[in-house]
């Protein structure tokens, strides 16, 4: 598949390539939304960033780009990094392009990365141009690793809770009930409650542990596909407080890519549909369907992106200011630096209340529990004469 205005383009870009195109035709969809699940893990996330800044490195330092890929594989310590590196190397001295030795690893190397050096090499640039894929992949890495770190806390409060509730429940009490045998001994309604609910997690937690592991695949199962996904991303957006740094953050990554592809002469259309490919939230990607529309019929990416209704109001500010003064890279750029602030901003705003609401809950539940043996353990003395 090839992102490009008409089909002119398509068969021209085919044929710069050395392939002979037999039929060319526009790709179907469903309902104007491509599903595209993430596959890239953080180690490769990591080694590409690694590669990017050294390539950018060596390449601004004068050093050829053959030689730069052999030295950037001797200081690779992944032994498969190293041979996608090596074998990249090996693509490039049989007589394809960088762009296209580089883009046979699909799972490293994205779409955007290859139209990034595919335009480098055109333009004779490629040193500028591994600079700002470093950038790019350097503040993305950060946006996401912090708001990694940042929920890593609340998942564990909420882990730790549940452990302890479960070992209460499940350990403790049974302990504590062998007491309250005597029928003559009136046992408080709290503490009968809570030897009713001890009795109910002994016997059910296992098969209710595999219900939740079953009901847990068969989501995962159902938002692999698109019209799971579609509604898995439209209610992660509408969650309170959490949506709205979802939403931030997407808008973050699209104006970084548009930037780096932008400020590389990547033809707009070609760039929104690129920017569109490394967003992970599907509903908003959708939107970009009808943005590329209105850029085709000449409406500028402003109106179209205010019209998409999926971006923040000042998204489409900024960007009309850039149509206006000519500098749409370098806006694109203020408005990922913006976004990606006030994704930060968001994320601990989220976590600042949710923390406390979550140590609230199972201060209550866990001090319920022990108020209720606390009363149990007094009322041992009311045993009927």
């Amino acid at each position: 598949m090839l992102s490009a205005e008409n089909d002119k383009s398509v068969i021209a870009e085919l044929r710069r390539q050395g392939l002979i195109p037999v039929h060319v035709g526009l790709e179907q969809k469903k309902a104007g939304i491509k599903l595209r699940l993430p596959t890239f893990n953080a180690g490769k996330r990591k080694d590409v960033l690694f590669f990017t800044q050294e390539m950018s490195t060596l390449l601004n330092a004068g050093v050829p780009v053959d030689r730069a890929l052999g030295i950037t594989a001797e200081l690779t310590t992944k032994a498969g990094f190293k041979s996608v590196v090596t074998d990249v190397m090996r693509l490039l001295k049989s007589g394809k392009t960088l762009a296209d030795s580089l883009t046979a690893y699909p799972a490293y190397f994205s779409e955007l990365y290859g139209n990034m050096v595919r335009a480098g090499e055109a333009s004779g640039s490629l040193a500028p141009i591994f600079e700002r894929l470093a950038e790019f992949e350097r503040t993305r890495d950060d946006l996401r690793g912090y708001i990694i770190s940042s929920m890593v806390y609340p998942g564990l409060l909420t882990a730790v809770g549940i452990a302890s509730i479960f070992v209460l429940m499940n350990f403790v009490v049974p302990r504590f009930a062998s007491i309250f045998t005597d029928p003559r001994m009136k046992i408080p309604t709290p503490t009968l409650l809570m030897l009713e609910a001890s009795k109910i997690v002994q016997a059910y937690w296992l098969p209710t542990a595999v219900a939740l592991v079953l009901a847990f695949g068969a989501f995962q199962a159902y938002i692999q596909t698109l019209a799971g996904r579609l509604w898995w991303d439209t209610t992660r957006l509408k969650i309170p407080l959490l949506g709205d740094a979802l939403r931030k953050a997407e808008t973050a990554r699209f104006a970084r890519a548009m930037g780096t592809l932008v400020a590389s002469s990547v033809p707009l259309v070609q760039s929104i549909g690129i920017s569109r490919g490394i967003l992970n939230n599907v509903r908003i990607a959708g939107s970009l369907e009808l943005v590329m529309q209105g850029v085709k019929r000449g409406e500028g990416i402003a109106t179209p992106l205010q019209r998409a209704g999926q971006f923040p109001p000042l998204a489409a500010h900024l960007l009309t200011v850039g149509e206006e003064t000519g500098n749409l890279d370098a806006m694109f750029h203020r408005m990922a630096d913006i976004y990606e602030n006030e994704t930060r901003t968001s994320i601990r705003r989220f976590t600042s209340l949710f923390e406390p609401l979550i140590i609230l809950v199972m201060g209550i539940l866990v001090g319920t529990l022990i108020l209720s043996l606390l009363l149990a353990i007094t009322s041992i003395n009311d045993v009927a004469v």
